[in-house]
């Protein structure tokens, strides 16, 4: 029998008076691939914070390697040799990469510190094939890198269990292969891996055995080998239900909404990008392209210079300018630039809204409470409580809250900014009928995302982006996603290429 590196028995949890985890059964094999699945809200960060030490049971116990624990927190985890990457980074903006890697594993003497994190990083990164700067601030990268961040931190514990919660959320499809080959990796070397994930494919291909959680219970755990992707879904989401297919595409209205000429500044060069009312158009491009920064840039978070017309008036390069006009971005990192981790779901929701909501200064309670429940409910946002802790939800369903912050106030231009980072099937299914929704109604978007399939599923026109230009219009309709990746490589090779 293959020892178990982890066994959790009757795992409860309870935020207040809400139970998000009853009583879990798992047993986690050493030297193995263990994958973790669910719906948003289902309770695998949860159950992968449990293990990790971050979250305490409310009942239940622990057994590492077959020794039962009592007290177990992150240090006493680590301890035990169990490390977790979080989905949300718990990173130190302003400290270094290499700094970051070793916070809490610094080398010293006698209090003195050898401040020789960057040549034991350049080891680490040696052996994984991770490549970041160890002296650049962590702030000034993009996610995908902070990210990298979080994996080499687990790499450098030496942990013989690593709880990876989302760990491919902001990879490349090269930098996802890279991780899978760390992951088995680890494997031949007798460590185990949790494989927190809503990429089901991904799943399928490096994982071992496979749990699925649905509603804070246990599904099923069972050997990957014979398991298909239908099966994963019917088992997440109950019954014999089946992945729906992206929202029929509406015609859009001739009516131009926005008109972007000659856009310069932060690495962005855009010569011209229209997009009319009722319609999705989408950024398309590697990681590092500069997708996000023509969004910036177009919104006013980043100074530019050029021309920007929105309903045909002159738009200023102010965030200011832009809300006021009806412009709306929903950014890729939700907790730093889109959510008040501090404020309930109802304050973060309305909060950009207040004037609608207050007469001569005073709070409508009562129809602010009304608003933020119907939103709830139309973004099916678990748990459904009106005033939770945004910052105990999942990811995903922090991803809904965001939506349904910025799309309340009647929108006429929407910036997405990767819609669907870390968000499961079903949820995945919630935010794209919303998209549509928006643009039968009217309202212009500009999609942002990783993931080529969601573009052109969605989009009414797309553009490649290659160092913040725009080097080649596509019609989704009519591309494979591999023709497009063959394309960002090419376009990525050659120098001056133009609109």
């Amino acid at each position: 029998m293959t020892q178990a590196a982890l066994t959790a028995q009757g795992i409860t949890v309870r935020f207040g008076d809400v139970e998000v985890l009853s009583g879990i059964d798992v047993e986690i094999a050493a030297g193995s691939i263990h994958g973790l699945i669910g719906e948003n809200g289902a309770g695998k960060s949860t159950l992968g914070k449990v293990l990790g030490g971050y979250y305490q049971a409310s009942s239940g116990s622990l057994a590492v390697f077959g020794q039962g624990v009592g007290r177990w927190d992150p240090p006493t985890a680590l301890a035990h040799g169990v490390a977790i990457m979080h989905q949300e980074l718990q990173l130190v903006p302003h400290l270094t990469v290499a700094e970051n890697v070793f916070m809490g594993l610094e080398e010293h003497r006698w209090g003195v510190l050898y401040r020789n994190e960057a040549e034991r990083l350049e080891e680490v990164m040696q052996s994984s094939g991770l490549r970041l700067d160890p002296h650049a601030l962590t702030v000034e990268l993009p996610i995908a890198d902070q990210q990298k961040i979080e994996i080499l931190r687990a790499l450098a514990r030496e942990a013989q269990v690593i709880i990876m919660d989302e760990p491919t959320s902001s990879l490349s499809s090269e930098e996802i292969e890279q991780l899978h080959r760390i992951m088995a990796q680890l494997r031949e070397e007798g460590r185990t891996v949790i494989y927190v994930s809503h990429f089901l494919d991904h799943v399928l291909e490096v994982c071992d055995r496979i749990t699925v959680l649905r509603d804070g219970r246990h599904v099923m755990t069972e050997s990957s080998t014979g398991l298909g992707r239908q099966d994963l879904v019917s088992a997440m989401l109950g019954m014999q239900r089946t992945e729906t297919l992206y929202p029929p595409k509406r015609k859009a209205v001739s009516e131009l909404a926005l008109s972007v000429r000659n856009l310069k500044g932060n690495g962005v060069d855009v010569e011209a990008l229209d997009i009319r009312a009722g319609e999705i158009m989408g950024l398309i491009g590697l990681v590092g392209s500069g997708r996000s920064e023509i969004a910036r840039a177009i919104i006013g978070a980043d100074r530019a210079t050029g021309d920007i017309a929105f309903l045909g008036r002159r738009l200023d390069h102010t965030i200011r300018a832009a809300t006021e006009a009806g412009i709306v971005m929903v950014p890729e990192d939700r907790r730093r630039q889109g959510l008040v981790m501090s404020m309930p779901v109802r304050a973060n929701i309305i909060l950009p809204h207040l004037r609608r909501f207050a007469r001569f200064g005073v709070m409508a309670t009562r129809r602010e409470r009304r608003r933020a429940r119907e939103l709830i409910d139309r973004f099916s946002v678990r748990p459904a409580i009106i005033d939770g802790d945004v910052s105990r939800y999942s990811g995903g369903n922090q991803q809904k809250v965001l939506l349904a912050k910025w799309l309340e106030g009647d929108p006429k231009l929407v910036i997405l900014d990767e819609p669907s980072r870390g968000v499961d099937v079903g949820a995945r299914e919630t935010i794209h009928a919303a998209i549509c929704e928006l643009a039968a109604s009217g309202s212009a978007v500009l999609l942002i995302s990783s993931e080529i399939e969601e573009v052109l599923g969605l989009a009414h026109r797309a553009w490649l982006v290659d160092r913040g230009r725009l080097v080649q219009e596509i019609d989704p309709d009519a591309v494979s996603e591999s023709e497009i990746l063959a394309a960002l490589f090419r376009h990525q090779g050659l120098e001056g290429v133009s609109t």
